[in-house]
């Protein structure tokens, strides 16, 4: 049976390393988006939906307008994500309000479009992708403060997803939040996260989008509203010292 598959923020990091395993199957079509107004290169099995800014509010709109009415989306996946470096000595208020927009604003608009419009139904999947920098429970004085929009907005992003699950569990639409992993990306080398690569166990953006593919097709309506890391807690230092030892993988994170 062919699949659609929907990711939001497909032409970097993980979304393109998810573009590029789902249109490796060759029963699988993926609607991949991008801010640019010019189209990317035509690839086979893809649908490029241009004009696609997270920090804009017709950005559900513009995603919508540019599918096919007939569409029914098996799974769709929401990656975009903006890191703004900021300590107890420099909050920034522009990097906040842009990192809550795009983490737990821009997503409910994106997912009551496509549901309103008839692109979800039962069986579809709507992945979040999230952090487990956003688990209050996690956060640990070994790490300290600071980096306030980033942490809250994925917190933020956490209670949407939540709230999203159960407006379309009705429908037969499950919701889910993951931690993909500390990924090797551009993202986290802009904000010198770069140094803590080895130490913190960090994966290329392929090897998270591996995991995180296998976790979504075993998710389902039973899961619906969780919050889970894919990959376990091999990259979340705060895992053991707050959850203890021997822990699973996939492992349910704390709210």
């Amino acid at each position: 049976m062919s699949s659609k598959v929907l990711i939001v923020g497909a032409t970097r990091g993980l979304g393109a390393s998810l573009r590029k395993l789902y249109t490796s199957k060759p029963s699988t079509h993926v609607f991949a988006t991008t801010r640019s107004d010019k189209q990317p290169e035509s690839q086979p099995h893809v649908s490029w939906i241009q004009n696609v800014d997270l920090t804009k509010p017709d950005v559900g709109h513009k995603l919508v307008s540019q599918l096919p009415s007939s569409l029914k989306l098996s799974t769709v996946i929401i990656t975009a994500g903006y890191f703004g470096l900021e300590s107890f000595d420099t909050p920034d208020w522009g990097k906040q309000v842009q990192m809550y927009t795009t983490s737990a604003i821009a997503p409910v608009f994106v997912v009551q479009q496509l549901a309103k419009a008839g692109f979800l139904g039962e069986g579809s999947k709507v992945i979040l992708v999230s952090s487990e920098s956003g688990s209050i429970t996690l956060r640990h004085e070994s790490e300290g403060g600071g980096n306030y929009g980033h942490h809250a907005s994925k917190t933020a992003l956490n209670m949407v997803g939540k709230l999203l699950s159960l407006d379309l569990k009705p429908d037969g639409v499950a919701v889910g939040l993951v931690h993909p992993g500390f990924m090797r990306t551009e993202m986290t080398k802009g904000v010198g996260f770069d140094k803590y690569w080895d130490d913190g166990g960090a994966v290329t953006p392929d090897e998270a989008a591996e995991s995180l593919a296998t976790f979504i097709d075993g998710f389902d309506i039973s899961k619906t509203g969780q919050y889970w890391a894919p990959r376990g807690p091999r990259d979340i230092g705060t895992a053991e010292p707050v959850l203890g030892a021997g822990l699973s993988t996939p492992l349910q994170l704390p709210w």
